[in-house]
């Protein structure tokens, strides 16, 4: 049975700034056993990146100094969702919106600053403060996403390529019901009109606590209604609300409103113009608006997923990148062994 909370965890989401006020479902692994998942691949990417990393913060690295973090959290954490029964589908970021190009710019100069911080640590050898600001200096580059997506075929999964923001892209594929659900931490998907989400699929399935102490994550949904039915408005009046808070087309959103002021504010103002005309913000709404409104996404593709590769995958993780040979066919022999466990399993109760 589903568990409805009030809120969500704000280290869950970020793009818009809504959380906190969206109420989320805490779900079993088990709900989501054969369930056709689409996920943010620039996001999940950054999270393996920032998060897979040595303790003095410098990330994996294979004996010609490539980045391997990524390629580590792909194949373990998804051969640990397909074990689960997931069939998983990425999606991959095309060109953003020039609007987009401002917090890009934005994010480079704080990866610079947290560089600086992080040689300062380095000189002073404090391990803690390297790995802080190491995990702030994260980059993903075109030969990072070009193996990634090597690794990601060859598991089997489909790749899915956004004309523009996956998250558009994602939320038309689940509005079309080609997908169960949308994997992502970055809360523009609900802009995007995403009936259904899933916050912290490719995170760690457990969190340290302070004081060493591990507790279990269970997985999250968002339902587009939910939101809608439980702050009491319709999606125009949702995208507002973003708008007013901050978006990744105007990060600062504006300032002094948050989430609950934003809500009082378009529960208020049904006319959007008198509303801004109000404000005055340094930007323009309507073209804002209009992004989430019409984002262009692929309309034409195939979803087919494959039995693994595993003469592929050792290629690419033991051969290509110094991955533990021994460690790889441990991990390949038990998902093959685990899935023919389940194939006999259910072929028992067939015959009941």
């Amino acid at each position: 049975m589903n568990k409805f909370k009030n809120s969500l965890c704000l280290s869950f989401y970020m793009g818009v700034k809504l959380p906190g006020i969206l109420p989320v479902k805490i779900i079993s692994w088990d709900d989501l056993k054969d369930k056709k998942i689409g996920v943010d691949a620039s996001n999940t990417l950054y999270q393996f990146l920032s998060s897979i990393r040595q303790q003095d913060g410098t990330p994996l690295m294979d004996s010609k100094g490539r980045v391997t973090s990524h390629l580590s959290g792909i194949f373990h954490r998804n051969l640990n969702l397909m074990q689960k029964g997931m069939k998983l589908c990425y999606i991959f970021d095309g060109k953003p919106p020039e609007l987009k190009y401002q917090t890009q710019k934005e994010r480079r100069e704080r990866k610079e600053k947290a560089y600086e911080k992080y040689k300062e640590a380095r000189q002073e050898d404090d391990v803690e403060l390297m790995h802080k600001y190491s995990k702030q200096v994260t980059y993903l580059n075109n030969e990072m996403v070009e193996e990634s997506k090597e690794l990601i075929k060859a598991m089997g999964m489909p790749i899915i390529q956004s004309p523009s923001e996956a998250d558009a892209q994602g939320a038309f594929m689940v509005e079309k019901k080609d997908l169960d659900y949308f994997a992502t931490s970055d809360a523009d998907a609900l802009m995007h009109n995403c009936p259904r989400s899933i916050p912290n699929l490719t995170l760690s399935q457990t969190r340290k606590l302070p004081g060493g102490k591990f507790v279990y994550i269970q997985p999250q949904i968002i339902e587009l209604k939910d939101v809608l039915d439980h702050l009491g408005i319709n999606q125009d009046q949702l995208i507002v609300m973003g708008i007013l808070t901050g978006t990744d087309y105007n990060r600062k959103g504006i300032p002094g409103i948050g989430p609950k002021k934003a809500l009082a504010l378009v529960k208020q103002h049904k006319n959007f113009d008198k509303l801004f005309s109000e404000l005055n913000p340094d930007f323009n709404w309507k073209q804002i608006f209009a992004i989430f409104k019409s984002m262009p996404v692929m309309k034409n593709y195939q979803l087919k997923w494959n039995a693994l590769d595993e003469k592929k995958v050792k290629e690419i993780l033991v051969e290509q990148h110094d991955f533990s040979e021994e460690r790889i066919n441990n991990l390949l022999k038990k998902f093959k062994d685990d899935k023919e466990e389940k194939k006999q399993k259910g072929l028992k109760d067939f015959m009941r």
